[in-house]
């Protein structure tokens, strides 16, 4: 991939410029795009989802792994344009698709093992990330990048500040590791804050068995008053509180930052339960 035209050469060429409304930030560093395909693990025989392609940097240097396919969806025109002229040199390695990431199917797009490696558009990025979780195990890994504070929240632990559903929905299912943060000025034109890397390690199976729906709905009501009492947060659940906490053997005083990724699947295994009755 070396040999193609220089990066730079093919936005000016399209006139590409980033648009605020698509979350575009783009990355030229090569040295922090090659870290974050190494952070991906080996894609060989991988099919490569890669999400807001933009201009192709990051797909540039997917295909020049062992990858046997990159699937690269975007929406601007302008980057499909350059997309499916760098798609002309990939020996049919790479499929340029123009959607909206949000309403495909990527299901339908894939067969094989298969790994997403993206700088996801921030303003959607944690809307796809769980678009991506049914069927769960249908990706080997996610390598996706976040604002940094998003990123926080996906590793958070136990009674940390950052600690709460996204954490949980992550790590119910996935070993959680951030990576490396990218700093504003590695970005044209640099947003307002620091980007990070975060690897999504699918797990053999879940920490515990839970109904996601369920555990959703007990999330979203724990920590939407996570600092009352959780028999006072789980009030607006369409069942008794106090049941639902005996039955789950969880603790009444408690508050939602402190329970772990297995007592939250407990209460959501309950809810279900009495929500069947």
């Amino acid at each position: 991939m070396d040999s193609i035209e220089p990066l730079r050469n093919v936005i000016a060429r399209h006139g590409i410029r980033a648009t605020k409304s698509l979350g575009q930030h783009f990355l030229f560093d090569r040295n922090l795009v090659r870290k974050i395909v190494r952070e991906a693990g080996s894609l060989e025989g991988m099919t490569v989802l890669e999400i807001g392609a933009g201009p192709g940097g990051l797909t540039r240097e997917l295909l020049a792994t062992a990858a046997t396919q990159v699937i690269a969806v975007e929406r601007d025109k302008r980057c499909v344009a350059a997309l499916t002229e760098l798609a002309l040199s990939s020996a049919n390695r790479l499929r340029v698709i123009e959607a909206d990431a949000l309403k495909i199917d990527e299901t339908q797009l894939i067969s094989g093992p298969t790994k997403i490696v993206a700088n996801l558009p921030y303003n959607i990025a944690t809307e796809l990330f769980f678009k991506w979780q049914e069927p769960f195990g249908r990706y080997a890994g996610l390598t996706l990048m976040f604002q940094k504070e998003v990123a926080e929240r996906f590793a958070a632990t136990p009674r940390s500040k950052a600690y709460g559903r996204l954490s949980i929905m992550a790590q119910w299912r996935y070993e959680v590791r951030r990576v490396f943060d990218v700093p504003p000025e590695a970005f044209v034109p640099p947003p307002r804050v620091v980007s990070t890397v975060v690897q999504f390690t699918p797990l053999r199976e879940p920490v515990a068995p839970a109904d996601p729906h369920a555990l959703r709905r007990v999330l979203a009501a724990a920590f939407g008053q996570r600092r009352k009492m959780l028999r006072g947060a789980l009030r607006s659940l369409p069942c008794n509180s106090g049941a639902l906490l005996e039955r789950a053997g969880i603790s009444g005083d408690a508050r939602a930052e402190e329970l772990d990724v297995s007592e939250f699947c407990a209460l959501a295994r309950a809810f279900a339960e009495l929500a069947a009755n």
